[in-house]
């Protein structure tokens, strides 16, 4: 099935294809004075769409471009799948003995591929048709739908070339829709420095406090109804986009996990952001590095998990050098970069004192998750054991329970020592004191000891 999927794929961008290398070679006639059968590129229509055959064609289709826009987005396409058909833009000017200015683009700086510009697209739409080339200007636009769904951008042009000097830059995930049609996740890396993060446990795994439970269960209700509040019931005008919500309490109590869930069971993708290559002492990198994040993010409904938040969304302070007042207005920054994210964010702390009062303001949930108590930690230590390895008849897990005030990480810190050491002594069970031994072990990490 995939295999067809692909091949019809395939046939459908190669019929684009043909129709570009047709428009390419007549505007190239028709600027050099050459013999053409038509006397304007729009002549040429392009090949009929049939949404349910390909994912390129439901992609057109959806969107039913313009001659102007299929055309630019066709263009910046070549590059990705058959770059070769540029190489006629390497043509060269004999009387300057250099390329010709008007084709716009630049070299790969890794290889010899041409890579068309601004300048390249309004020259394909326009020519030297001055009237047409300021008309098409408004394909790059901001509220333009290519700039609204993330689907091609101009980049910036460098410091004093004029503006359509910059790339044309297809998004990474167009470019997967439109040629195998699954998009792939983005890799970690210094252009992208957050993590897919999931979970094989399920919602019934998640132990906690009723009324934390009640709050988590609201950010669920928003990911399934936010669109209905928003839209079908016009909320639109009233109330921002997105839920940000604030996980605090001690470490091991749950909240990477119920960030995780949420994902699982909204089938949403979670990534957690990693803050030691997004923060950096250099004044502008933090913001540049959470860009390429929420870039990214734009209209894919992610949920974007920061964890120890307080390392980026600390609070501000007051103003005694130069270096004081950046820092504010990289935290002023990020209060209204998350605030503009459509999806959900959440930030989580162990301490939520530390984070600037201007967050917690903008916050639609603040969620406290509390060390369990008893009732909870034993319910954690009976899923934490695996039914595959018994524990011995004198382990009375209500008792531990009752004794040690733990977080769930911690006692699944316990589970995973004991468990480890009965398999290294070869036994047929968990005894109580390969227990006893990790808790000794882990409580020990706290400053504290174990008294039976």
């Amino acid at each position: 099935m995939e295999h067809d999927n692909i091949k019809n794929n395939a046939a459908a961008i190669d019929a684009e294809l043909q129709w570009f290398y047709r428009v390419l070679d007549t505007r190239l006639k028709l600027h050099f004075g050459h013999d053409c059968e038509v006397n304007d590129i729009v002549a040429i229509k392009p090949p009929q769409i049939i949404a349910d055959e390909s994912m390129y064609g439901s992609f057109i289709a959806h969107y039913n471009f313009s001659f102007e826009e299929r055309l630019v987005f066709v263009l910046s396409l070549v590059p990705h799948i058959r770059p070769q058909s540029l190489d006629v833009f390497f043509t060269q000017n004999a009387e300057m003995a250099r390329q010709f200015t008007e084709f716009g683009g630049t070299n790969h700086t890794d290889g010899p591929a041409f890579l068309p510009t601004g300048e390249t697209a309004l020259f394909l739409i326009a020519g030297s048709d001055l009237f047409r080339r300021i008309r098409a200007q408004h394909l790059f636009q901001m509220d333009h739908v290519f700039a609204r769904h993330n689907i091609l951008k101009l980049e910036r042009s460098p410091v004093k070339e004029p503006e359509f000097s910059g790339h044309l830059q297809l998004s990474q995930e167009i470019i997967d829709l439109v040629t195998t049609g699954h998009i792939r996740k983005p890799m970690f890396s210094s252009d992208f420095p957050a993590r897919y993060i999931e979970t094989a446990l399920e919602w019934d795994d998640l132990v906690l406090e009723h009324s934390t439970m009640e709050q988590v269960l609201e950010i669920k209700a928003w990911i399934e109804y936010g669109d209905v509040l928003l839209g079908e019931l016009e909320l639109a005008k009233k109330i921002k986009p997105g839920f940000r919500s604030l996980f605090y309490g001690p470490s091991g109590t749950g909240k990477t996990l119920t960030a995780t869930l949420l994902g699982k069971m909204t089938e949403l993708d979670v990534y957690r952001i990693d803050l030691s290559m997004v923060v950096s002492k250099y004044i502008g990198e933090t913001e540049k590095n959470l860009e390429k994040i929420f870039e990214q993010a734009e209209h894919k409904n992610w949920i974007l998990f920061f964890d120890e938040a307080d390392a980026l969304f600390g609070k501000r302070t007051e103003i005694n050098d130069a270096h004081d007042r950046f820092a504010n207005q990289e935290v002023s920054y990020l209060l209204q970069r998350i605030e503009d994210y459509a999806g959900v964010v959440i930030l989580a702390t162990n301490m939520k004192s530390n984070l600037d009062e201007g967050f917690t303001r903008r916050f639609q949930s603040i969620i406290h998750f509390p060390m369990p108590k008893a009732q909870h930690r034993e319910r954690l230590w009976q899923n934490g054991f695996s039914p595959k390895m018994p524990l011995a008849p004198d382990v009375d897990l209500h008792s531990f329970a009752e004794k040690f005030e733990l977080s769930g990480g911690a006692i699944m810190n316990v589970v995973r020592y004991a468990t480890l050491m009965a398999l290294k002594n070869q036994e047929k069970h968990i005894s109580r004191q390969c227990i006893v031994n990790g808790l000794h072990k882990e409580m020990k990490k706290e400053g504290r000891t174990v008294q039976l």
